[in-house]
């Protein structure tokens, strides 16, 4: 029998990946939120909606499986039963003071290390410690950029020619750090802006502020590419990997404005299912970033990271495909042209910010077959 099941997971003001488990109503043990598939409900709905049920859980839910565990149920009758459970990432967003199933179970916050070691089923087990969030957060960058623009405002221009010379690596795996929590940091305002989560326009905002801190770190990388004598990576494929990234944070600022721009306030279930996407490339680039600082090390993991961005850029196709097809029936075949054209333009708005995560996927595999 197949199941669905909900992995929320939150980081904390140091970067620190928890997720959250909940007591099973029979024995107690420590589990996942999961349940039957619901009729009328997509897969990832239906995971979002156990979320919700079973441990009062609203989050934006990622409609690409992080995996799959098999476990037992005992049934009343002392059978048991055999039972598959599709996981899927549950991006928190809030806990509410009430939900069904309430006085039922209890709720808990978990490391990683710890949850994996609370629950029981092996293969969940697994999933869970395969499972990394960002190990920087937006806050890394703002402690990053008071240094980059100081650092900018020492440089001496007389002296410049001589800096050049000097045997210095500069601070590239730093920068390229505080560029991915940008992207995970802008990832979440676009997320929540499309799944109504606050004002649109707080939420364009905190996307404008990630894209020009993106910005300045963009500009240092290449300074340091013309003026640092060894760099780690060729000069040429560290300017590659900084540019895609900042495509990708630079499209979230295009749909972004484009919200505004056509005063969108109310978004189709695609365009909610492209943002979970868009979150959860964020979240497999930051954690395979900081994995550049060693590729050999590294390869086997990054290589499973880059393997994921790749599927969900295909099935982000997909849905971008499913969107357009909803939109022209809903646009009465064409008849409302306007609201087909603006539909359309933020599906591909949507769609090139999964593309660049894919390209910066290429950039990553480019990196590990030239250097680990």
């Amino acid at each position: 029998m197949q199941q669905i099941g909900a992995l929320p997971y939150i980081v904390d003001a140091d970067g620190r990946t928890q997720v959250m488990l909940i007591t099973s109503r029979d024995t107690g043990r420590w589990v996942i939120p999961k349940g039957n598939p619901i009729p009328g409900l997509a897969a990832h709905e239906a995971a979002a909606q156990e979320a919700y049920e079973e441990a009062g859980v609203r989050g934006i839910p990622c409609p690409f499986a992080l995996g799959s565990f098999a476990y037992r149920k005992r049934r009343r009758t002392g059978r048991y039963r055999d039972l598959v459970v599709t996981v899927f990432p549950l991006a928190f967003v809030e806990q509410l003071d009430d939900w069904p199933e309430r006085h039922q179970r209890d709720t808990r916050w978990f490391p990683l290390d710890r949850a994996a070691a609370s629950v029981d089923e092996p293969e969940l087990k697994a999933l869970i410690m395969a499972f990394r969030e960002p190990p920087v957060m937006a806050s890394f960058a703002q402690r990053v950029l008071p240094a980059v623009r100081t650092s900018a405002k020492r440089r001496i221009p007389m002296l410049g020619w001589f800096q050049s010379l000097m045997p210095k690596q500069g601070r590239f795996f730093e920068l390229f750090d505080a560029h991915a929590a940008t992207l995970v940091a802008g990832a979440d305002a676009l997320a929540r802006l499309l799944h109504g989560e606050g004002s649109i326009e707080g939420q364009v905002a905190e996307i404008v502020k990630r894209e020009h801190e993106a910005d300045d770190i963009t500009r240092e990388v290449l300074q340091d590419v013309r003026r640092v004598f060894v760099t780690p990576f060729d000069r040429s494929a560290i300017t590659d990997l900084i540019g895609v990234m900042d495509d990708a944070i630079d499209q979230m600022n295009g749909t972004a404005n484009a919200i505004l721009l056509y005063e969108v306030t109310e978004f189709p279930p695609e365009m909610r299912d492209m943002a979970g996407i868009v979150v959860e490339a964020a979240r497999i680039t930051a954690e395979a970033i900081p994995l550049l600082r060693s590729l050999g090390a590294n390869a086997g993991r990054l290589h499973d990271l880059t393997a994921r961005l790749i599927q969900i850029e295909g099935h982000a196709d997909d849905i971008h495909d499913a969107g357009i097809r909803a939109l022209f029936h809903a646009s009465k075949g064409g008849a409302d042209p306007m609201a087909f054209i603006i539909g359309r333009e933020l599906y591909g708005s949507l769609e090139k910010i999964v593309d660049r995560f894919e390209d910066v996927a290429n950039e990553i595999q480019g990196l590990v077959i030239d250097h680990a």
